[in-house]
């Protein structure tokens, strides 16, 4: 075996010599190793590696934490320090790997993005053609699909993979007579969710128009070469639809469907039928929209109560 590196620097040297040498990582990953255990290097000044225990690293992680570094950040690093400590390990004495069992500040839950009912209803509601509006029977067709996604809470893929009725192999269709819609979602789950009666007049005046598919297929929504349409191009056209409409904020699909479900736990308070609704299997995936619905109760005490102004 080789002498030993005299310094901390040279056993992170030698690491990464292993790193690229032996592992053959790629030299963008070995460069983030370096700048990870270059910081640790630093943060742990006057301190030989054998003398960094656990709480050493916690103090650390919290030094990085005091900075305002992203939790995701850390993480990164913790498991960059983590695998050296390993690879170090096996060269000298350690009594542990100092960073096992130390974890990066939790990540905060950025809550989804919901319209205002206002802003919601306004957005697809019937309104007065605008400058560069798509034509009639296409406007049509735009408008049921926005008024679907905002009445079911449908994701953006069980939209477009709705057919016109059900038949052999279809993912979902709408159910007029029973004002539902049936849909697949992930991991292959089939459900029932209601339409509301805007929506169910929106898709009745499109079905009414509907060109028949070019490839002979039964897709209810169509893109301007008369096949299925993608969730890419629904995207694009709820967002040039809400530009030109004058939306408050950027408006995307899924934006939709998190006004759905706080628009429908702010009136009936029952989280258990939202997550049927969305298609969620496990309640705690629609938890986050009691966050919204408080988030909305205090936007109102906020503005109403006299004792909230004062600070």
């Amino acid at each position: 075996m080789s002498a030993e590196p005299d310094s901390k620097l040279a056993w992170i040297d030698a690491y990464l010599a292993q790193l690229r040498d032996q592992r053959q990582l790629s030299p963008h990953t070995v460069a983030a190793y370096a700048r990870d255990l270059q910081e640790l290097a630093e943060l742990s000044a006057g301190q030989d590696w054998p003398q960094l225990d656990h709480f050493a690293i916690r103090r650390l992680t919290a030094k990085l934490h005091s900075r305002q570094l992203d939790p995701r950040s850390i993480a990164r690093k913790l498991s960059s320090w983590r695998g050296f400590f390993e690879w170090l390990s096996g060269q000298i004495t350690l009594s542990s790997n100092p960073v096992q069992g130390v974890r990066a500040p939790k990540q905060a839950r950025t809550l989804p993005r919901a319209l205002s009912v206002d802003d919601a209803v306004r957005l697809v509601a019937p309104s007065t053609p605008h400058a560069g509006a798509a034509p009639e029977a296409a406007g049509l067709c735009n408008r049921a699909m926005f008024e679907l996604l905002y009445s079911s809470g449908l994701r953006v893929s069980e939209l477009a993979g709705l057919d016109l009725t059900a038949g052999k192999g279809a993912l979902g269709w709408v159910a007029l007579e029973n004002h539902e819609v049936v849909v697949t979602g992930k991991g292959n789950k089939q459900r029932i969710v209601p339409v509301g009666q805007a929506a169910m007049d929106a898709l009745a005046a499109w079905i009414a128009v509907r060109p028949a598919p070019a490839d002979g297929g039964n897709a209810l929504f169509l893109s301007s070469r008369g096949t299925r349409v993608s969730p890419r191009v629904i995207q694009q056209r709820l967002q040039a639809h809400g530009v030109a409409s004058g939306a408050p904020v950027h408006v995307h699909p899924h934006m939709l469907r998190h006004s759905f479900a706080s628009h429908v736990l702010q009136s009936s308070g029952d989280l258990r039928a939202v997550q049927e609704m969305l298609g969620h299997s496990s309640i705690s995936s629609t938890q986050v929209y009691t966050a919204l619905d408080f988030q909305h109760l205090a936007e109102v005490y906020d503005k109403a109560h006299p004792r909230a102004k004062i600070k």
